[in-house]
């Protein structure tokens, strides 16, 4: 069954990013932590952030230019307007990197297990039976993210699962494994994990668009470019 729950039952990881010892005959598949700066990118819209500066700088010259002001008052206005980027900057990609620092996605032969939370750690324990779908999606090489769609929410709340959520999907939650650097192999070893786990369920196909790949349901249906 799909569970969350907060911290590690028993005081500590048995097995790192796992709030349990693995049943006997489950095995590990695959482990792996976000990227920090595609954390950042995508998770935090840190391309945005220097956009709103660049814009709100550049309204606030043109401002000063039309009102007559001095060579020297533009330059003060744009040095501080660096310095407030900068800082709003750097202090995202810190959080980004504590927070992928703190985040393990687990794949093991039954399931899909997210571990995160800088200051409270939590667990998502998400079986295999209880994904619909999963779809990856890729960002330059090698980069991207896998979405799961879930059977059904499993009491799981937007606000608890982000950032490791699909945006604006809201009233039905997607946890999202984020800014991962190998996504096609995560991708390929969840398929086979699938494959293995219900054979009798599951189709394999492909797909021609570069990409993009999907594992559909009903069971699953997997997909690979």
């Amino acid at each position: 069954m799909i569970k969350l729950h907060d911290e590690e039952e028993g005081g500590g990881e048995p097995v790192r990013g796992l709030p349990q010892a693995l049943p006997e005959g489950e095995q590990l598949l695959w482990q792996g932590s976000p990227g920090t700066l595609a954390f950042a990118i995508h998770a935090f819209h840190i391309r945005f952030v220097l956009a709103y500066f660049v814009l709100a700088t550049s309204w606030r010259l043109a401002n000063l230019e039309t009102a007559g002001a001095t060579g020297l008052e533009m330059t003060r206005v744009a040095i501080n307007s660096g310095i407030g980027a900068a800082a709003g900057i750097g202090l995202l990609v810190l959080i980004a990197w504590a927070m992928a620092r703190a985040t393990v996605y687990s794949v093991t032969s039954r399931r899909v297990v997210l571990r995160y939370g800088v200051a409270i750690r939590k667990y998502v324990n998400l079986p295999f039976d209880q994904i619909a779908s999963a779809d990856m999606r890729r960002y330059g090489k090698d980069k991207g993210d896998i979405v799961l769609s879930l059977a059904s929410a499993g009491g799981l709340g937007y606000m608890r699962l982000w950032p490791h959520v699909r945006p604006l999907r809201i009233n039905h939650p997607q946890p999202m494994l984020r800014g991962l650097t190998d996504v096609e192999a995560v991708a390929r070893t969840l398929a086979t994990a699938t494959t293995a786990h219900a054979p009798n369920r599951v189709t394999q196909t492909s797909v021609a668009a570069p990409a993009r790949s999907t594992l559909t349901a009903p069971g699953f249906a997997a997909s690979a470019t």
